[in-house]
C-alpha cells in the first residue's frame, strides 16, 4: 500500500505543480481515505460507510479530477458522469460484501451489506447498475457525443450478473458476478470516454 501511495505522489506532482495546487488537497483527501478504508483503530470499510466513499472518490473525484485537469473546468457532464461511474464502482463493493454477509457478520464486520440485509443488498446492486445506464441520455442532453449511447451495450455485458444478484446466487457464484460487473463497468467506461 505504501508503494502505491507513493507512486500516487510521484505521478500526481506535476499535475499539482503544473494545474492546480488544491489537487493536491484532492490527494491527500484521496489517500486517507485508501488508508482508513481498512486501517486506522475504526476501519470505515466496516463501519457500513465503504459505499459511500467510493462513491465519491472512485466516481465523482476520479472523473471530475481527470475531466478538470484537462479542461479546468468542472463541466454539467463530468458530474453526471461522475455519478454513473460511482454507481458503477459502488455495485462493484456492494456484491463483494453481498457474498461476504456471512463472514462478516460473524467477524462484527458492520458493511452496508449486513447493515441493510441480503435482499435490500441485491435491490441495491440493481438500482446501481439501473441508475449508471439511464443517465447515458442525461450526458447526452448535457452536451456529449451520443457516441456515448454505446454504453447500452453495459446491459447486455451485466445482463447475467444482474441475472444471478435477483436469483438468489451465493458464496462463489458470486465470484463470477464480480467479473461479470467489473466488465460491464469497463464497456461503459470505455463508451464514455469516447463520447465526449
Amino acid at each position: 500500500m505504501l508503494i502505491c501511495f507513493a507512486l500516487t505522489l510521484l505521478a500526481g506532482t506535476p499535475l499539482v505543480l503544473f494545474v492546480d495546487w488544491r489537487l493536491a488537497l484532492v490527494g491527500v483527501a484521496a489517500v486517507a481515505a485508501g488508508w482508513f478504508y481498512t486501517g486506522g483503530a475504526r476501519p470505515y470499510g466496516y463501519a457500513g460507510l465503504g459505499e459511500v466513499f467510493v462513491f465519491v472518490f472512485f466516481g465523482l473525484v476520479a472523473t471530475l479530477g481527470s475531466g478538470y485537469v484537462q479542461t479546468l473546468e468542472l463541466l454539467g457532464v463530468g458530474w453526471v458522469a461522475g455519478v454513473a461511474m460511482g454507481a458503477l464502482a459502488t455495485a462493484l463493493l456492494v456484491v463483494n460484501n453481498l457474498r461476504d454477509i456471512p463472514g462478516d457478520t460473524r467477524a462484527h464486520k458492520m458493511t452496508l451489506a449486513v447493515r441493510i440485509g441480503d435482499r435490500a443488498a441485491r435491490v441495491l446492486y440493481v438500482v446501481l447498475l439501473v441508475a449508471a445506464v439511464a443517465l447515458l441520455p442525461v450526458m447526452v442532453a448535457l452536451g456529449s457525443s451520443p457516441v456515448v449511447a454505446l454504453g447500452f451495450v453495459a446491459v447486455v455485458v451485466g445482463r447475467r450478473a444482474v441475472t444471478q444478484v435477483l436469483s438468489g446466487a451465493e458464496g462463489p457464484a458470486l465470484i463470477a458476478v464480480l467479473g461479470e460487473t467489473g466488465r460491464t463497468q469497463m464497456v461503459y467506461a470505455l463508451a464514455v470516454t469516447v463520447g465526449p
